[in-house]
């Protein structure tokens, strides 16, 4: 029986406990879950690709399903490459879904032998992305919950300044 691969593809930046979540869900329906870090995001990251890569790796460690690499230019393309027949994206409200869907009618109609399969967030990350975290820790507000340890010690040390 053929390998059922899926791509989750972002920029992680960083990992949440929503994108775990995802991961965890998807492979209740997949072989292999790839995460895929996007390293050339048109957002502006507050770390590198290299380090986005090692936190997601450091965090998953014990699941030898989910598989962390990195792509540039086209998720279609990569998502080829990869022999994946699937593109796993998560919405967390509906305001996600119309550019979302966007997205997917593009993918779809490079190439056919690709489906996108949108996972709504559990109900406690319904709220949560990347870009709060990132603003909260920035504050020093607590993030505890929102990210595994490991990440919430590299935002408190990328925030760390002189002063705090």
């Amino acid at each position: 029986m053929p390998t059922k691969i899926a791509v989750y593809p972002g920029s992680f930046d960083p990992i949440t406990y929503g994108h775990l979540d995802i991961i965890d869900r998807a492979l209740r329906i997949f072989d292999q879950v790839i995460v895929a870090v996007a390293r050339n995001s048109a957002k502006s990251a507050l770390f590198t690709t290299d380090e986005r890569v090692d936190m997601i790796q450091r965090v998953l460690a014990d699941n030898v399903r989910a598989r962390v690499d990195t792509f540039d230019g086209l998720l279609i393309d990569y998502v080829l490459s990869q022999k994946a027949t699937v593109i796993i994206r998560g919405l967390r409200a509906i305001s996600d879904f119309e550019y979302e869907f966007q997205i997917a009618q593009m993918n779809r109609s490079i190439s056919q032998d690709v489906e996108t399969l949108f996972m709504m967030t559990s109900v406690p990350y319904g709220y949560l992305s990347s870009s709060i975290v990132k603003e909260v820790s920035s504050l020093n507000g607590p993030i505890d919950g929102l990210v595994p340890p490991l990440v919430r010690q590299a935002l408190r040390d990328k925030f760390a300044g002189p002063d705090r």
